[in-house]
């Protein structure tokens, strides 16, 4: 019998799915903080629903094109770790300057396991294109 290694794929796979997760559902809370108002984007909600639009519908695509293995789903998986350091920090920054808004338990922690998610996944990211040499 031969041993079988897991698939460092399916591994991206579900760092990539488990950060966009939880990336999205602070999508959803920063609607609850009214973002917009918090970084002064001109057009309020519909702006935001539009913006948002976009990031759910690259969001997904990047996770269909890793699931395919394409090449793309390597770019946009990077592109959703930055997007989640971005986040993390910026919000962080905003904490730490006093602003009220995503200090819920539940908008820390999204904001916390984003951070989080995001690095494994850089490391992930990192250690299979090590292993594909």
């Amino acid at each position: 019998m031969t041993k079988t290694r897991a698939c460092p794929l399916r591994t991206l796979v579900w760092l990539y799915l488990l950060n966009a997760s939880v990336l999205l559902t602070h999508e959803i809370d920063a609607a609850y903080w009214h973002e917009w108002q918090l970084f002064g984007i001109a057009g309020g909600i519909q702006l935001f629903l539009i913006l948002n639009l976009a990031v759910v519908f690259i969001v997904l695509y990047g996770l269909k094109a890793l699931a395919q293995g394409c090449a793309a789903g390597i770019v946009f998986s990077w592109v959703l770790v930055a997007g989640g350091w971005f986040a993390g920090i910026v919000h962080t920054y905003l904490i730490v300057s006093g602003d009220a808004a995503f200090r819920l338990p539940m908008s820390v922690l999204l904001l916390a396991a984003t951070l989080i998610l995001s690095s494994l996944q850089a490391i992930e990211l990192v250690r299979s294109r090590r292993q594909a040499l």
